[in-house]
């Protein structure tokens, strides 16, 4: 028998007002999808799909209308917020560090909230800063000014694994970053989230990414989930909508092999 998922959204549906009296807006629409312990799981569809709606469910930044969300086998809608959002890190697009304290303090603030000792919160800032790869010795008393997006997105990173959760929420987490950048740190973050035992959840509009990086895909749009599977899965899918995301990495590729040239041929 499988062990229980560690996040489970059932029929979940989350609407809100539009601030001009109209009908409220859809946002997530009978949502059920769950999660294994140790899974990638990349959610995937374009502006308005509800795949941030959905995340930011997971640990009550906002809260459901119908539906029932577990983490960790506990209904969430029992659970304190703050303990919940303690217990799960995230990982913001833009990094989402406090711009008036040292990437040392950013990476801390979960532990010193929990009451950990002054000496090991300094210790695990020194493991997490070798784990994101910044040499502890150049970055841990910058400022988020004094970084590289690429470098912020690095201490977002540690910040969401400071308190050792074995749950990352990550929304968008490269989607500001140069394309360099970007996958080096997405190959990075996989290796964390293997090593570490991690069960991630990514949303990404990007379908290249989420195939080269997730163990599973669903796929959103208009506040539903259409499909959700394996990139070979989803391949069998006889969604319209679900063929044309799984289309743009095939064309890419092909005009990739067009215009470059072969190995070796310079």
């Amino acid at each position: 028998m499988p062990p229980p998922p560690l996040i489970a959204f059932a029929h979940v549906g989350k609407s809100f007002a539009d601030g001009r009296g109209a009908q409220p807006v859809r946002a997530v629409d009978d949502v059920s999808l769950e999660v294994a312990a140790g899974e990638f799981l990349a959610i995937v569809g374009g502006s308005g799909s509800g795949k941030t709606t959905l995340l930011r469910l997971a640990n009550r930044l906002i809260d459901a209308d119908e539906g029932t969300i577990t983490v960790e086998g506990e209904d969430i809608s029992s659970v304190d917020p703050i303990q919940l959002r303690r217990r799960i890190g995230y990982v913001f697009q833009s990094g989402g560090l406090f711009p008036h304290i040292s990437v040392a303090g950013n990476i801390g603030i979960t532990p010193k909230l929990q009451g950990t000792p002054a000496p090991e919160i300094a210790a695990r800032v020194d493991e997490l800063l070798d784990l994101v790869r910044l040499d502890r010795a150049l970055y841990r008393d910058r400022f988020p000014h004094e970084l590289s997006g690429g470098q912020r997105q690095r201490v977002g990173v540690a910040r969401a694994l400071a308190a050792k959760p074995r749950i990352v929420l990550m929304d968008e987490p490269f989607g500001a970053l140069d394309p360099l950048t970007r996958d080096a740190l997405g190959d990075d973050f996989r290796d964390l989230h293997r090593k570490l035992g991690l069960t991630t959840v990514m949303i990404t509009h990007d379908m290249t990414e989420a195939i080269l990086l997730a163990d599973r895909i669903a796929v959103m749009r208009a506040g539903r989930l259409l499909a959700q599977g394996t990139p070979a899965q989803l391949a069998g899918s006889g969604d319209a909508y679900v063929s044309e995301l799984l289309r743009t990495p095939r064309r890419q590729a092909e005009r990739l092999n067009v215009l470059l040239p072969r190995d070796g041929a310079a």
